[in-house]
């Protein structure tokens, strides 16, 4: 353990003298709260701003005066839609979807007819299509009341098309309906993560191949075990010390909030921040082994780099397990490295409570690839000090 301590510390020096290791800590620990946040505020403020707004664009709203009326009682604000708005629209340039109304609107409906009403927008504009929903409801509700005038005209109770009463209750928890929003916040975290730990493991083993100090390093009267366990204790630690920054970055990041209901429904306080450092610790020392068991038979930070990839894009791939499943959470996500943490995560940031075993089984997996991982890199150091 002493000459662990000795490579831990040389190692762990030469990381943090890195320029380009400790701007991977800063940028992505320290900044990537707060940058989260205020990118997701932004968005939410600016879906809330607009349907604050309550503006209507209408094309050939001067053929439609009982449907202004309706709109006008609404408290919107009906104006007139752009000559090119098809255009912009599909370019984006437009965020509110567009009501088109045919020239024969007030005939038809003094015929009891039905006119076609238009709802122009584009599932590739992804603001115009925020408000898709809110605009069909507006124009339902035209409909409603005018099916309901109708009725009475005729002396048929409107109560009569009430065959049951309809009432819609929403049994997801206020956490639970944050982390709807906030579902990339585990992804961002494990990622920073991923990435922190990626230049020091590729630094400590290839680019000691590549600089020739690693021949040097294995004549040294030191175990081999305990040279790898120096080198990784270095490695982990700079991912570890990313995931804390990462977690407790967005406690003050939530200060840049600017949406209100976003601020309300985003529960990220010391409980979670503690949750999902105990989370990601085991998995920055189960994946800095993984990157040195990769880098060790390279012999330049390039090739490494190129062989990592392999590592990163199964990473960066399992977290969206959880976010494109629809079905839930399964048994086996707790069984795979990333996965799982990406799972709890999840769980922690809906209010969840989290068990020994949700705990403990992702951390023994963790410890099991980092000794397999130790073990291969201890093993292939003993073959290249037999060359």
């Amino acid at each position: 353990m002493k000459g662990a301590w000795v490579v831990f510390r040389k190692e762990l020096l030469d990381a943090l003298r890195d320029r380009r290791t400790l701007l991977v800590v800063l940028l992505s620990s320290v900044a990537m709260g707060p940058l989260v946040l205020v990118l997701l505020s932004g968005l939410v403020a600016g879906v809330e701003r607009r349907a604050d707004a309550r503006v209507l664009l209408v094309q050939g709203i001067e053929h439609a005066p009982s449907l202004r009326n309706y709109l006008e009682r609404q408290t919107y604000a009906v104006k007139p839609a752009p000559a090119d708005f098809e255009h912009r629209l599909e370019a984006s340039q437009l965020s509110d979807p567009v009501v088109v109304i045919g020239p024969d609107f007030e005939t038809e409906i003094a015929a009891a007819r039905a006119p076609l009403v238009e709802v122009l927008s584009s599932s590739a504009n992804p603001a115009a299509q925020s408000g898709l929903g809110r605009v069909m409801s507006l124009l339902r509700g035209y409909n409603q009341e005018q099916a309901m005038l109708r009725l009475v005209v005729r002396g048929v109770s409107p109560a009569l098309l009430e065959v049951v009463q309809l009432q819609e209750r929403d049994l997801a928890e206020p956490a639970a309906r944050g982390a709807q929003l906030t579902a990339l916040v585990p992804f961002f975290v494990l990622m920073a993560v991923l990435y922190g730990a990626l230049n020091a493991a590729l630094d400590t083993t290839a680019g000691e191949r590549e600089r020739g100090s690693l021949e040097p390093l294995l004549m040294n009267p030191i175990s081999r075990p305990a040279l790898v366990l120096g080198k990784w204790a270095a490695v982990a630690a700079v991912g570890m010390l990313i995931a804390v920054l990462s977690c407790l970055s967005f406690l003050p990041g939530q200060w840049l909030l600017r949406s209100e209901s976003l601020a309300a429904m985003f529960s990220f306080g010391p409980r979670e921040a503690a949750l999902f450092i105990a989370l990601l610790l085991p998995l920055a020392g189960a994946l800095s082994g993984l990157l040195m068991a990769v880098a060790i038979r390279c012999r330049s930070v390039k090739e490494a780099q190129a062989n990592a990839t392999v590592v990163v894009l199964a990473v960066s791939l399992l977290p969206l397990v959880t976010i494109f499943n629809q079905d839930g959470e399964a048994a086996w996500h707790l069984w795979v490295p990333a996965l799982a943490q990406m799972t709890l995560m999840g769980r922690v940031l809906k209010g969840g409570a989290l068990g020994a075993l949700d705990l403990a089984l992702p951390l023994l997996l963790c410890l099991l690839l980092a000794a397999a991982s130790m073990a291969y890199v201890a093993r292939t150091l003993r073959h290249r000090a037999t060359q």
